[in-house]
């Protein structure tokens, strides 16, 4: 019997007394997790106390019984539907089953019913033989009241541009709903949502940062395919080098693998990614934990989805780089190529293979596109503060060298562009492998919220770089090198105003001004199918896209012409 089943079995025992606790009886199912994990969420659940703070409460999880549906969010592939019911914690005399229902001839229809997993309160659906030719709507049911209701958008092979919407980086500094950015993205309505990670920076309670991320985004997913991925802050990590799914000796996670129970793990990636198009290879990894790196197919644009953490090595004792922390080099000096040691992985050997075969695959594809978690090279110089001068971050993916190399390759095999977030710093990069500019292209977007760790691109010497791009008012832009000798050409950047470091030092959160640019927003990409082109937008977060005059970060947008 584990710590938490213990004293969960005495307060149950105690439970007449203590009047704060609720009868509800005894839950069905113990968690096994012994760290505190989704303690907001499992077992006794609605005896967990309310803060006394109103602002470390998440979210309300004791809804009226008519709302226990918090949101579905789906993606249609190859004529399958994968849809996630997404539930709050269910009290252990209600039934934990759910219905999906469509609507057809003006009638309902029930097509499935599924119970939910009582660690994460979530359930997937998949139906195949899906008629992705027309717009079907949706009802997810549960009791005899909740629903919530979506439309499942057909697919738009006749549109001659499809545009996808990122984000990243849902801080939980701030937590508000985030109606800006439902005005604005509704307002440019794009076939498909892609939010690269960190959508919870709650660590130990992803459930309930889960729903809170739902309540604030579902109207942006309740009508058009969403993919979700999770970050090392939704599995409760400050940063993961996952190594293959071992497990990791510290929540630093320095030297690989994952630091909380598997279970809660694959808790994250069942309500992140369950959704997804069916993953390529199912083995899972160590621990049992599972996998999701795929593809996904929308207008006749093939998006490659990768789990960039998930085989990576982790930093410690690696290398011979000696410091503070082992996965930042501070040392200007140093030689690169001494960190870039045999055996060392990033993608690792089999979604190394999913991408290169993917790659190969072109019958009935215009575009491609690969989604994943961050850029595949240092792109920024400093790190929460305009003090903090990193050289190196092997947070980044411009680490393990070789790694980032191979993976490259394969993008630009694939004649793709790449989309990511994490980094808390916009930026457009053409990669360089052996010279500069032969490589792919990348949009990593800003971050949702950034008024806590901002990153600025910031060469030391404050001078442009080699062969800078035409007609841009940024004035460090062109061909550099990383802090791994990575060759980079740096086309636009959205630092944040270099006022907000010294704000917050003085300013308490709820005060920070609001139209000072914080570098925060979501992109835009505009894939052109015949013209082979792929339009990069970066928009703030404040600016109202339903008004004239809204405009895109300077350096913004950036098109990027393909191989024809």
């Amino acid at each position: 019997m584990t710590r938490c089943q213990a004293a969960l079995i005495v307060s149950v025992l105690l439970s007449p007394l203590l009047p704060a606790q609720e009868e509800h009886g005894a839950p069905p199912y113990l968690a096994p997790f012994e760290k505190g994990e989704d303690s907001l969420c499992v077992n006794d659940w609605w005896n967990q106390p309310t803060p006394k703070n109103p602002k470390n409460l998440i979210i309300d999880l004791k809804v009226p019984r008519d709302q226990t549906v918090a949101f579905g969010i789906y993606t249609t592939h190859r004529g399958i539907l994968k849809l996630t019911a997404q539930l709050y914690p269910l009290y252990p005399d209600e039934t934990r089953e759910v219905r999906l229902e469509i609507k057809e001839d003006n009638q309902w229809r029930e097509v499935a019913r599924q119970e939910v997993h009582e660690l994460g309160w979530s359930t997937t659906f998949r139906i195949p033989d899906w008629d992705d030719s027309r717009d079907t709507e949706y009802r997810l049911l549960h009791g005899e009241k909740a629903s919530f209701k979506g439309l499942v958008r057909r697919d738009p092979k006749d549109k001659k541009v499809i545009t996808l919407a990122a984000l990243s980086c849902n801080s939980n500094q701030d937590r508000g709903l985030r109606p800006e950015y439902t005005r604005n993205i509704n307002h440019q309505n794009p076939d498909l949502i892609f939010f690269a990670g960190d959508q919870s920076y709650d660590h130990k309670q992803h459930t309930a940062a889960w729903l809170k991320f739902g309540l604030a985004f579902k109207e942006l997913f309740r009508s058009r395919p969403c993919v979700t991925i999770p970050d090392d802050h939704d599995i409760g990590q400050g940063n993961l080098w996952g190594e293959g799914g071992k497990k990791a000796s510290s929540m630093a996670g320095h030297d690989g693998g994952y630091f909380f129970h598997p279970e809660y793990v694959k808790m994250v990636e069942r309500q992140q990614t369950g959704h997804l198009p069916d993953p390529f290879d199912p083995t899972p990894v160590e621990q049992g934990i599972g996998v999701y790196y795929t593809n996904l197919i929308v207008g006749d644009v093939d998006f490659a989805i990768l789990e960039d953490r998930k085989f990576k090595t982790g930093p410690k004792d690696r290398h011979p780089m000696k410091g503070p922390r082992p996965d930042h080099i501070r040392d200007e000096n140093y030689d690169p190529k001494v960190v870039d040691v045999p055996g060392l992985k990033l993608l690792g050997d089999r979604q190394l293979k999913f991408l290169n075969d993917w790659a190969g695959e072109t019958e009935g594809i215009e575009l491609k596109a690969v989604l994943s978690q961050t850029g595949f090279c240092g792109g920024a110089h400093l790190h929460g503060t305009t003090s903090n001068r990193l050289h190196a971050d092997m947070d980044s993916n411009g680490w393990p060298q070789t790694g980032r190399n191979k993976a490259l390759a394969a993008i630009k095999k694939a004649n793709a562009v790449h989309i990511a977030g994490d980094q808390h710093l916009a930026t457009v990069i053409q990669h360089g492998i052996d010279d500069y500019r032969d490589g792919p292209w990348a949009f990593v977007v800003p971050a949702l919220v950034n008024t806590y760790y901002g990153r600025w691109w910031w060469p030391a010497d404050e001078q442009p770089g080699g062969n800078p791009p035409e007609a841009t008012a940024l004035p460090w832009v062109g061909d550099y090198e990383d802090g791994f000798g990575n060759k980079i050409t740096m086309h636009a950047y959205a630092n944040p105003d270099p006022e907000t470091d010294k704000l917050k030092k003085r300013v308490k959160f709820e005060d920070l001004p609001k139209d000072l640019n914080w570098g925060e927003g979501h992109g835009l990409i505009r894939f052109d199918k015949p013209a082979k082109t792929v339009t990069f937008e970066c928009w703030p977060r404040h600016a109202d896209l339903t008004k004239p005059g809204a405009e895109q970060y300077p350096g913004w947008p950036v098109t990027v012409e393909l191989e024809k």
